[in-house]
């Protein structure tokens, strides 16, 4: 348990030297204040998974109102399901890793409140399209504003939260955002089948995550921009000033001024793409590609195609929707039950462990016939995706310096949605020609090649500072 010395220290269980940038950000004690900091920046990833989970569960409604086609039918001469996830993934490609660097370039803050705002405009304007086309355009617009969200919140919490807090940090702000799953597929399994006040159901379920963003935006004005960011900007004052606040925001007294020659200060203004293919870093830029592109098939694979995959298995529309809502509670208590011991394991090991549990379990899911047992199987496929994501989202951020972590990160991470455009629409031809099993065949060599990939060449980072790893 944390406690608060004379001296105002965090008594974390690890001496951090406040006379540095790093030291202070690690004297930051588990209080009430830090994590209803941490808890104001997932309520914005909150909306970015409703958005990309209400994917799989609002075809249906687009389907029944004759809007999206099966088969040849299609826009593109492939079922519409299909072009809808894949213009998402598109679209966060793009964002992730084109527009990521202006994080670097501009601050954590001004680029997360702007993508935050992109993201809810453009969706509002999907709910209102009245063709194929035009929603399918909207939503790779969509896309975008999340590409570059996604990416920002990881950044920004990885350089606010101690060290010896990071994964635990990233598991429960992963419990905050992961609740949008199951409320995402209540939503669903209630107003798709509805028409109110002469709009289908479908388009309520994108009108209340797109308002609800646009809250959250008016709410997180007054967030404060990274202190390792200004640091290396060179804006040392103001990087003194919001330490200085935070440190006050969690009950401890505010540390000294940190030297202008604070290892925080001293990367250069200004990265450049070129960078993360240095000798030092082009190990692990090779092996995040690797893991995102083969992890993102495991994930959205599944997360995306699940009710198909359950009505694959000869469950009705309605009961897979329903069967849906019960096992995406997983996400949310995954993160939860794993923020308990997040911070004990490394985080390489625990992407290893979970992407194995992911293999166990969907080679059992794809032999269930039991509802039963198909539910409980695909609760822990679930779970072990829960933890899986808070894993990876938090060590992609730490094995890059400050100056290029954004555009590291953004540019490994695109791999994961350039992978989930073609993986979209080659699950929907092994569903239509191998079945569910097939499907879940697919997704565990993916998460083989994860395991191997990040076991064999993933650095070590627990317990460590940014600056050290």
């Amino acid at each position: 348990m944390t406690t608060i010395t004379s001296t105002g220290m965090a008594n974390t269980g690890i001496a951090a030297d406040r006379h540095t940038l790093a030291g202070r950000i690690d004297a930051l004690p588990s209080s009430a204040g830090l994590w209803r900091f941490i808890t104001l920046l997932a309520l914005g990833g909150f909306f970015e998974l409703y958005d990309l989970f209400e994917t799989g569960y609002i075809s249906s409604g687009l389907l029944a109102a004759g809007v999206f086609h099966t088969g040849s039918e299609g826009v593109f001469g492939i079922a519409d399901q299909a072009a809808f996830a894949s213009a998402t993934f598109l679209g966060l490609f793009v964002g992730a890793s084109l527009l990521t660097p202006y994080a670097d370039r501009f601050g954590r803050r001004l680029t997360f409140m702007c993508a935050l705002a992109w993201y809810g405009v453009f969706s509002l304007l999907m709910a209102f399209q009245q063709s194929a086309e035009m929603i399918i355009l909207f939503r790779f617009l969509v896309g975008i504003g999340l590409g570059v969200e996604l990416v920002t919140i990881d950044t920004y919490l990885s350089e606010w939260v101690p060290a010896h807090l990071r994964s635990r940090a990233f598991a429960f702000s992963f419990f905050i955002q992961f609740l949008s799953v199951p409320a995402v597929a209540l939503m669903s399994w209630w107003l798709v089948p509805q028409t109110i006040l002469s709009l289908e159901g479908w388009r309520w379920v994108v009108i209340a995550g797109a308002v609800c963003s646009l809250v959250i935006w008016l709410i997180r004005k007054n967030l404060p921009e990274s202190a390792r960011w200004l640091a290396q900007q060179g804006r040392h004052q103001e990087a003194h000033k919001v330490l200085s606040e935070m440190e006050k925001r969690c009950g401890i007294a505010p540390g000294e001024d940190f030297s202008h020659s604070d290892a925080a200060a001293q990367l250069p203004k200004k990265g450049r793409f070129s960078e993360i293919w240095a000798p030092a870093y082009r190990k692990r830029t090779l092996m995040l590609v690797v893991m995102n592109f083969f992890q993102a098939i495991g994930f959205f694979g599944f997360g995306n195609w699940l009710p198909a995959l359950l009505s694959g298995k000869g469950a009705t529309v309605t009961h897979s929707l329903l069967y849906a809502f019960f096992i995406t509670l997983a996400y949310p208590l995954g993160s939860l039950i794993c923020s308990r011991y997040a911070d004990k394991i490394e985080n390489k090991w625990q992407i290893v462990l979970s992407s194995l549990m992911t293999v166990v379990f969907g080679t059992l899911f794809a032999l269930a016939t039991n509802p039963v047992l198909m539910i409980i199987c695909g609760f822990l496929i679930t779970y072990s995706n829960a933890w899986l994501t808070f894993s990876y989202h938090a060590y992609q951020t730490e094995i890059f310096p400050t100056h290029i972590r954004a555009r590291a990160v953004g540019f490994c991470y695109s791999f994961s949605r350039l992978s989930t455009v073609f993986s979209s629409i080659l699950i929907g031809l092994i569903l239509q020609y191998a079945g569910s099993q097939g499907v879940i065949a697919f997704i565990v060599l993916s998460m083989l090649m994860v395991m191997l990939s990040v076991g064999i060449y993933g650095p070590k980072t627990r317990g460590l500072d940014l600056e050290n790893i």
